[in-house]
């Protein structure tokens, strides 16, 4: 694959190369005196020098060699004496909408801390503008030095015929897609009971993809480890990243999938599989760390990899390890090998510079020789990108929306009405840390013929609005898992992302919907009719356009909004932005209804109603 991103092919440059790595050219960079991280032999090699030239490393320098041969008069030194150099790291799967600011802005946050490359899903925002969105989102990106490689949504929807999206991806498009060098492979293949029976859609999708000589990216979340996991493998999905038990790693491992070992600022699955490697001498050559889902909270207060890494150290993982799982395993996972991945002769100079191999600070960051971040800054600096006006208004309830809307009738599927005392319902049962739920069967009150919230159990009413057509059709649910008082919105309602409301009382509820319809979307906490936080989120409903330390900022705000609601959970948003995502077991909520995810159907609320 042609790396779009780096400065020269190296067709175009090779011959450069050869004359610096002998001493006939100087090299533009010489990098001395450092540790280098070999990810080809798992060492550590002292005393290591690095020339670089046209962007591409030309010569390395060990074990008495020296690059001393390769300075010129113009050659800039950097005597790195007491560090460690390493590959920059490589987000094998993420989803950029999730840290709510544009690529650009994205990349500012990440890059001082060694991030050079992502393997980017941008599924959420083609849920909303399709392949518009992904267009201007890679114009966006073109203008920062990050490597945003994209696999485009497969599932737009999600899951066909559940849910309202404001687009529809198709094989034509991931057709046309395949053509672009920024594209590296499929996005997400969730469609998993799609792909186990054949369906045409998502097997058209992967059928392009396997043509192109990409790569297919893979979310399995059935329990069936044997014959399912293995058609689902069989079918040319090469990496999934949904293992929550160290048996569903190993699983995938065995069978010669890339195991892609998530921890994200609320999916915290790394200490469980992470004893996937530890608890046995295992190969490791394909497993990847990946974030997944980063809010800017935690990319601005704790990092990206590094943080990633320093947790997997902490549960075990040796260092020089965990490096492979960011580097040349991820570079090989996407066919990228031949230009990224490893500290080698002839691959772009894509170069962090550690403190040490404990915290994983980044001291410098070159990406194809340029110096681009020192110190936890960036050295570069985007202007804010001129997004296309329709991308910034994407709300489109029309129907006025009050307390009453979020009544919820005490009436059986006959017709029958129940009477004032309890009923037996459905309930959405979310836990902390977790992308999966829990259908649980609880009873809630019956009051006036409507049925109610009950904080004293933690249920909370729950309603999901299709936001991307005129009108204001909705479903309501039960939630439970949250512990709050008050309402909760937010159109980051994966994967359609419309409007998602919770809470337990009817007048909170509609001003936090009205509030986000106002804004074009976001998050907002009310309580007792006042808003205790919020923030804006207009760019597709789901992204902000401000500084991504000003969003952080905001969010830390909701999130103290949330503890002072009774919320004890971390980014408890981003579980609640799972309440309505149809791909994941067991119990879900979209604008169409209640839609159990284990046998893929719809399913009354009141458990007596169904049969």
């Amino acid at each position: 694959m042609l790396n779009h991103f780096s400065k020269h092919p190296l067709w175009e440059c090779h011959a450069t190369l050869i004359r610096v790595a002998q001493g006939k050219e100087p090299a533009d960079i010489v990098l001395r005196h450092a540790t280098l991280v070999s990810v080809t032999t798992h060492e550590l090699l002292e005393d290591a020098d690095i020339a670089i030239a046209q962007g591409r490393i030309a010569y390395i320098g060990i074990e008495g060699h020296t690059a001393e041969h390769c300075i010129g008069e113009k050659t800039k030194v950097f005597d790195l004496a007491g560090t460690y150099v390493a590959p920059s790291f490589m987000d094998g799967h993420i989803h950029v909408e999730s840290a709510m600011v544009g690529p650009a802005e994205y990349a500012r946050a990440v890059v001082p801390h060694g991030t050079s490359a992502i393997m980017w899903d941008p599924h959420e925002a083609m849920n909303v503008a399709g392949m518009g969105a992904l267009s201007a989102l890679m114009e966006d990106a073109k203008r920062v030095p990050l490597k945003c490689y994209v696999t485009p949504g497969s599932c737009v929807p999600a899951v066909p015929g559940f849910e309202d999206t404001g687009a529809t991806i198709d094989a034509s498009d991931i057709h046309e897609a395949m053509k672009l060098d920024e594209v590296a492979g499929l996005g997400e293949m969730m469609n998993d009971p799609g792909v186990l029976s054949c369906a045409e859609g998502p097997l058209e999708e992967i059928e392009e993809t396997l043509r192109a000589g990409k790569t297919v990216t893979g979310h399995y979340t059935m329990g069936d480890t044997d014959r399912g996991l293995e058609a689902y493998i069989a079918s040319g999905v090469s990496c999934c990243h949904e293992s929550v038990t160290r048996e569903d790693a190993l699983a995938k491992l065995r069978f010669g999938q890339y195991a892609q070992l998530r921890e994200g600022s609320a999916w915290h699955n790394l200490e469980e599989l992470a004893h996937a490697v530890t608890d046995r001498k295992i190969d490791t050559r394909f497993v990847n760390l990946v974030t997944d889902d980063t809010h800017p909270e935690t990319l601005v207060s704790e990092g990206h990899l590094d943080r990633i890494l320093r947790k997997a150290v902490s549960f075990g993982i040796d260092p020089i390890t965990a490096i492979q799982m960011v580097t040349i395993n991820v570079a090989q996972c996407f066919g990228l090998a031949g230009d990224l991945g490893s500290v080698t002769p002839g691959k772009c100079a894509d170069i962090v510079v550690l403190d040490d191999l404990k915290d994983f600070h980044a001291h410098l960051v070159f990406i194809d020789g340029d110096l681009v971040a020192e110190d936890g800054r960036a050295l570069f600096a985007p202007e804010p990108f001129a997004w296309p006006e329709e991308f910034l208004h994407t709300m489109h309830i029309t129907d006025e929306i009050s307390a009453e809307t979020f009544r919820i009738p005490a009436v059986k599927k006959d017709g029958t009405a129940i009477a004032d005392g309890a009923a037996l319902v459905r309930v959405i049962a979310s836990s902390a840390g977790s992308t999966l739920t829990k259908e649980e069967h609880l009873t809630v009150p019956v009051r006036d013929g409507a049925l109610l919230a009950d904080p004293a159990q933690d249920i909370l009413k729950a309603f999901v609005f299709d936001r991307h057509h005129a009108g204001g059709r909705h479903a309501c649910a039960f939630a439970k898992g949250f512990g709050i008082h008050g309402a909760l919105a937010q159109t980051v309602a994966h994967d359609a992302h419309n409007l998602l409301v919770v809470g337990d009382s009817d007048k909170d509820m509609a001003i936090a919907a009205r509030t986000l319809i106002a804004s074009g979307g976001g998050e907002v906490a009310v309580q007792d009719g006042k808003i205790l936080g919020k923030v804006a989120l207009p760019l597709f409903g789901i992204m902000s356009t401000s500084p991504v330390e000003d969003v952080a900022h905001d969010v830390a705000g909701i999130e103290r909004a949330w503890k002072k609601m009774g919320c004890t959970m971390p980014s408890p948003f981003m579980t609640m932005g799972l309440l309505s995502l149809a791909c994941i077991p067991e119990l879900r909520l979209t604008d169409r209804g209640l839609v159990d995810c284990c046998r893929y159907c719809f399913v009354p609320l009141l458990v007596e109603d169904e049969g």
